[in-house]
């Protein structure tokens, strides 16, 4: 089978940073489903794994890829909720080979329905920031889905961004929080603001005064989806007492101690956490996968896909890559086709 891969960590302006390979296509077991990939897209996590994890001399190139949206080809004997020709939608996981191939092994209790009114380029735009979005809101932030009176605000660090374009919408569309989002040019503030942001500050100046004059010195609730180490040392001071504080990015180091006074919490999200630990929970993301993809297919939230590349190479990924790690782009980067 056709797949992309890497012998050697190396900026992604070198033409081996990403290569064409030949693979053997997988065999699925267990639980797993084998599916033919339509279409992919990048995220962050791609270009760190790529500069920070290369197989061993000798070893086969590492396939990298976590979103992917394509059609069920065959399915392991213990499999359950999907069979051969189901569409689907998933992100994978971290501790298995990629979807930038034409054939991938999935456990079927991470993967979703596919949203019937999407393109499979629009479907893999989803999955990875969706799990990430909806975790960090309704499981870390513990914020009850609903519209019932909450005067809360939610502060959401680099809205334009996969995580935040999804977080914003969960955000506007399934709770009554006030959604403040930021972003630092008019293109990323207009599309926070048609994604549902009732304020859009600029997080390359200062936020307290920005924050101050919308009427909100205190926010209960942080996402923090980009440039922790940034903006960190604001947050005692952001953020009301017992307020909450939610991040995913890599900072080098925080000092939480300031937020001891104000009994601030501190949640990490990783959509990774479940399928590489097995939790038993594991199969809550092959549900909210499926919620997701009835709330597209009702209208309720949209396809994030902003750019979209095909086929599914080397050249293609690379360009993706760049376009990742330049910190510019806007919702998500997706490749089509092989």
């Amino acid at each position: 089978m056709k797949a992309v891969g890497y012998f050697k960590s190396l900026p992604v302006s070198d033409a081996e940073a990403l290569v064409d390979v030949s693979a053997e296509a997988p065999a699925p077991t267990g639980r797993d489903l084998r599916v033919s990939v339509r279409a992919v897209s990048v995220n962050p996590v791609d270009t760190k794994v790529r500069m920070r994890a290369a197989p061993k001399p000798g070893e086969p190139a590492k396939i990298l890829g976590y979103d992917a949206a394509g059609v069920v080809d065959a399915v392991g004997p213990d499999v359950s909720l999907f069979k051969p020709g189901d569409e689907v939608f998933y992100a994978g996981s971290i501790a298995r080979s990629g979807t930038n191939a034409e054939f991938h092994l999935v456990d079927e209790r991470i993967v979703g329905k596919k949203p019937r009114s999407l393109s499979f380029a629009q479907a893999a735009a989803l999955p990875l920031t969706s799990i990430t979005a909806w975790e960090i809101l309704f499981d870390r932030l513990a914020v009850t889905p609903g519209k019932a009176p909450d005067s809360r605000a939610l502060l959401v660090i680099g809205g334009a961004g996969g995580v935040g374009s999804i977080m914003i919408q969960l955000a506007r569309r399934l709770t009554a929080l006030t959604v403040i989002a930021t972003a630092s040019r008019p293109e990323t503030k207009a599309w926070c603001e048609k994604l549902g942001a009732h304020h859009v500050i600029d997080h390359s100046k200062p936020l307290a005064e920005q924050l101050k004059a919308i009427g909100h010195a205190n926010v209960a609730l942080v996402a923090s989806l980009t440039g922790t180490d940034q903006h960190f040392p604001a947050m005692p001071a952001l953020i009301a007492p017992q307020g909450q504080f939610a991040l995913i990015d890599d900072p080098k180091a925080l000092d939480v101690m300031p937020f001891k006074g104000k009994s601030i919490s501190l949640h990490w999200e990783s959509m990774f956490t479940r399928s590489v630990f097995g939790t038993p929970d594991m199969i809550a993301q092959h549900r909210l996968l499926n919620d997701v993809s009835a709330m597209i297919d009702e209208g309720i939230i949209i396809t994030t896909m902003a750019k979209e590349l095909s086929p599914i190479n080397a050249a293609n990924l690379r360009e993706a890559h760049a376009l990742i790690e330049s910190g510019t782009s806007i919702g998500k980067v997706v490749l089509t086709g092989w």
